[in-house]
């Protein structure tokens, strides 16, 4: 009985490097086969690569074993979706088209076995970090995605997965050295956003959101649990929903 519905989030596959990725790569394919034996849906939260851009006739290369493992699962009816994350935003169709994911640009609220549900990478949501607020809306905006597209593929891409990597490997180490702000950036960003929605949608039994790549988890009241997914570049953390409770669990 396909009963489950799984979540994970923040992969940034491509980074740091080729060798390193394709090992994560490897490990994803491996959580996704275990998730497809029971799963009636798979819910990746966003930034599956460090940078994605889709141009008419090009993509960026590699991740051929995670493509064909998302086109099986798909393939066998379940449905698998991708809310787009700070890295990932530049998802256009490719992904929907070619494997049928279903592609997610805002948050959503959904309803398992009576389970009321909110859903959101988590970027840009709370007080505070107005600047990245400023740059996600010059990233988004069409005209900018247009300009972009007018450099060669190989020089776009080459030049984003430069930057892209860089800022990665710097982040990472400043996160591992920094649990404790991150914890900090949780409560004083997303978890002052969740009470502020409860408080029009007072129903919601799970908050599920990605991004901040430390795990964490937080009665917000006698009803509501809060869950940041953590990631897969050190964690290796998704949650699981079995139709009654939501768990926190790590792959090994």
């Amino acid at each position: 009985m396909r009963a489950k519905i799984y979540f994970a989030s923040d992969f940034h596959l491509g980074i740091p490097d080729h060798d390193s990725s394709l090992i994560r790569e490897k490990k994803l394919v491996a959580w996704l086969e275990m998730a497809r034996q029971d799963a009636s849906e798979i819910f990746l939260m966003g930034d599956l690569f460090d940078f994605w851009f889709e141009y008419h006739t090009a993509i960026p290369r590699g991740y051929a074993r995670l493509f064909g493992k998302l086109a099986e699962i798909t393939d066998s009816g379940i449905p698998v979706h991708l809310f787009r994350g700070n890295h990932d935003m530049w998802a256009f169709d490719y992904l929907s088209q070619e494997l049928n994911i279903q592609l997610h640009r805002d948050p959503e609220f959904k309803t398992f076995n009576g389970k009321n549900f909110y859903l959101a990478h988590g970027d840009g949501l709370g007080p505070g970090d107005n600047g990245y607020k400023f740059i996600k809306k010059v990233f988004a905006n069409r005209f900018n995605q247009w300009l972009f597209r007018l450099f060669h593929p190989d020089f776009g891409i080459k030049m984003a997965l430069f930057w892209s990597r860089k800022s990665r490997s710097v982040a990472t180490v400043k996160e591992k050295k920094e649990e404790d702000c991150t914890l900090r950036l949780i409560e004083a960003r997303i978890t002052v956003y969740s009470r502020e929605l409860l408080s029009s949608h007072p129903e919601l039994d799970y908050m599920i959101y990605g991004h901040y790549h430390q795990p964490f988890e937080i009665k917000l009241n006698a009803k509501t649990t809060q869950v940041v997914l953590g990631d897969w570049l050190t964690h290796f953390t998704y949650a699981v929903f079995d139709g009654e409770t939501l768990i926190l669990k790590k792959f090994d």
